[in-house]
């Protein structure tokens, strides 16, 4: 596989410090493609990284910086549960930034976990193609990694990997649950990919991903942009082991 385009990493002090330079790439990245192309696309994730930007995008003065008006906003996965469950992706963002950025709910595409997951991938599918076309051109996905060297739910041995569409359901057998993710694909379209990637217990598997000689053992490692960007934004207790 070819390498991305462009990538780069920064090490932040702390995680403090990592959500708010996650936070302001955020803004960075939409607002110049608004000034561009006249919208943006974001795609966001789950897990417990957004927990550090998230908020500090609904809050003053990153808030008012996006023009939220123009933002059309899609998940990166999401997993097969109501919109309400707490482990709802679309809950999270929901409660963190949703609830105050204004948003038009019309450019809300969340991915309906409520559905039998084959439906819900359909569905989602079919959201994308009518926003982009045949293949999703997303201005920004945000990304983290889990311990096992998954992201979005792109999990190690699962036939998501091999997917060519979009988007699919996927089983994941170590969680026992269902999950609608992007595919790689759909993650190698997108012009800028943002991993935020926070805790020592990150930096092992964070070695692994960002070595020339274990990268593409790890679905992490499989995504790098064709045409587009990639940059690593980790706090020093996940990069303390790389050299």
């Amino acid at each position: 596989m070819e390498a991305p385009l462009s990538e780069a990493l920064s090490v932040l002090a702390d995680a403090q410090s990592l959500g708010a330079a996650t936070a302001d790439r955020i803004v960075s990245i939409l607002r110049e493609a608004v000034l561009q192309r006249g919208g943006a696309s974001l795609a966001l994730s789950g897990g417990n990284t957004p927990n550090l930007y998230l908020p500090l995008l609904a809050d003053e003065p990153r808030l008012n910086a996006v023009p939220w008006k123009d933002i059309s906003v899609f998940w990166a996965d999401e997993r097969c549960v109501p919109p309400g469950d707490p482990e709802s992706n679309y809950g999270m963002a929901g409660r963190l930034l949703f609830s105050r950025a204004p948003v038009p709910p019309g450019n809300i595409h969340r991915i309906r976990g409520e559905l039998p997951p084959e439906d819900a991938a359909a569905e989602y599918r079919a959201t994308l193609a009518t926003h982009f076309g045949s293949t999703p051109r997303i201005d920004l996905i945000v990304l983290g990694i889990g311990s096992d060297g998954h992201t979005a739910s792109l999990f190690p041995g699962t036939a998501a990997l091999a997917s060519q569409e979009p988007a699919c359901a996927v089983y994941a057998p170590r969680l026992g649950s269902w999950r609608v993710t992007l595919t790689l694909p759909a993650l190698n379209n997108a012009r800028n990919i943002l991993f935020c990637v926070s805790g020592a217990a990150k930096a092992g598997i964070l070695k692994k991903i960002l070595s020339a000689e274990t990268r593409t053992a790890y679905p992490a490692g499989l995504v790098m942009p064709t045409d587009g960007s990639l940059l690593w934004l980790i706090d020093s207790a996940a990069g303390h082991l790389l050299a």
